[in-house]
């Protein structure tokens, strides 16, 4: 068995698991499936991320655990218009299937688009690209299935980024802080499915 299996199988079986164990209405069985799916992809976007910051980032020291070095660069995060991730909540009353499910969407449409512009100038990007995009189809679909109505969160803001890569150094830097940001909203989005379950069905429409 290929790790490409192994990972969806497992992430099949741990999905499955907690909507057994869920005390509320289970969601559609096509948004299980597409969430068990959409997870696997997560998966393996947190392990290309260390090989694409590999090819497109030269500047010396500079890695996706650099933490040090990484909190001086997001002083320029204002000047460079990186966006900060779509924050990703715990259920509850007041954060509904909805508005989760927005949310994520906003999230991968801006790493996306994120990716995109720095494409123009690096090169290394295209299988990040790629995922993303299937990515977003699959949550799209979980969207879809489950008759939500989106609350706004989805609509991605306009992106700054491109008068901010101002030479190589910028560009590169932006760059790191993308990557950077993006792993975190990946862990989000991992923590996120296996919780789906207990939103059940009560932000569908």
């Amino acid at each position: 068995m290929d790790t490409w299996a192994a990972v969806f199988l497992l992430s099949h079986f741990l999905f499955t698991s907690s909507v057994q164990s869920a005390p509320t209405p289970s969601l559609p069985p096509a948004f299980q499936e597409t969430a068990v799916r959409a997870n696997a992809l997560v998966e393996k976007i947190l392990k290309i991320l260390p090989a694409a910051h590999s090819a497109t980032i030269s500047i010396q020291g500079l890695s996706l655990d650099s933490s040090t070095q990484t909190s001086n660069l997001h002083l320029m995060e204002p000047s460079l218009g990186v966006p900060a991730s779509p924050f990703l909540k715990q259920p509850s009353a007041h954060f509904t299937l909805d508005m989760c499910v927005s949310r994520m969407l906003a999230g991968v449409q801006m790493y996306q688009d994120l990716l995109e512009v720095l494409s123009t100038s690096l090169s290394g990007l295209e299988d990040l690209r790629s995922d993303l995009r299937d990515l977003l189809t699959h949550i799209n679909k979980m969207k879809e299935v489950a008759q939500l109505e989106g609350d706004g969160s989805d609509q991605n803001p306009s992106l700054d980024l491109v008068s901010g890569l101002k030479d190589s150094y910028r560009v590169q830097v932006a760059a790191h802080l993308t990557l950077t940001q993006l792993r975190s909203f990946c862990h989000d989005l991992i923590r996120t499915f296996r919780v789906l379950p207990s939103y059940g069905a009560a932000g569908a429409r």
